[in-house]
């Protein structure tokens, strides 16, 4: 290839990469400010204590807009999640303290915690309306978010963050329902498999990979264990981070559209 031609394709990759810059798309995901736009401190210093602060500034914001605080548009359902993910996650932390994810001792801790724990009915009941209680709180401000028209640009990118967040507290709670390791529980995981199986393309290797072979055994209650104290809080917090950053990145809690 000559020096011309070559001359000719950085140039068009030049414009198609501009071209992306200035779409919709790429102004949701990065906004002004963000560590990747041009003209921007590529100091990693600077990077960290641009996206910290946006954190730090959403938990507790210089000021808001007057809409923000009233309880009858925003219903605190976003402020309610995250505190019931707070409470999930210390009610949490005190049932693995008292609970062995084999068989079938699972099944024999979980009777201990309501009868031989001090306060351990109270925490499981606790962390088991909590869980209840977030999956709803979840759905209502996603869709307190859509019928307000809150998800229209710049917040588009935010709103598919929210999206991820619901379906992860969904498997949150689906995965935390087989480790009572009853006949209820295994029933349950049992029908929701196997419509799981009924996955366009992908629903045998997802339906195998998730319970470990074809049937529930103790191998998918140790699965679904770390599943549900481990991997899926560990993506939740990023989520909710990213999540937190945005709302002040795309100005604040959204207002009446």
């Amino acid at each position: 290839m000559s020096g011309k031609d070559k001359g000719g394709v950085m140039s068009k990759l030049a414009e198609t990469g501009k071209h992306i810059r200035s779409s919709q798309a790429w102004s949701s995901i990065f906004r002004p400010g963000s560590p990747f736009r041009d003209g921007y401190s590529d100091t990693p210093r600077n990077r960290s204590y641009v996206i910290m602060n946006n954190v730090l500034y959403h938990l507790h914001p210089v000021k808001v807009k007057r809409h923000g605080v009233r309880l009858s548009y925003t219903l605190c359902l976003g402020g309610m999640s995250f505190f019931l993910f707070i409470l999930l996650t210390i009610t949490g932390i005190f049932l693995m303290f008292y609970y062995r994810p084999t068989s079938p001792q699972a099944f024999l801790d979980i009777q201990a915690l309501a009868t031989d724990i001090t306060f351990g009915q109270v925490v499981r009941n606790m962390h088991r309306w909590g869980a209840h209680a977030m999956v709803l709180t979840v759905f209502l401000h996603m869709a307190r978010v859509f019928y307000h028209g809150a998800y229209k640009p710049p917040r588009e990118f935010n709103w598919v963050v929210g999206i991820m967040l619901l379906l992860l507290t969904l498997l949150l709670s689906f995965t935390g329902y087989l480790l009572p390791w009853d006949q209820l529980a295994v029933w349950a995981v049992t029908v929701g498999s196997n419509m799981g199986r009924y996955a366009p393309v992908i629903g045998e290797q997802v339906s195998f990979a998730l319970i470990g072979g074809t049937q529930i055994t103790p191998d998918t209650l140790l699965r679904w264990y770390v599943l549900h104290v481990l991997f899926l809080p560990f993506i939740i917090v990023i989520f909710m981070a990213v999540h937190f950053w945005r709302v002040r990145k795309d100005g604040g809690i959204s207002g009446p559209l």
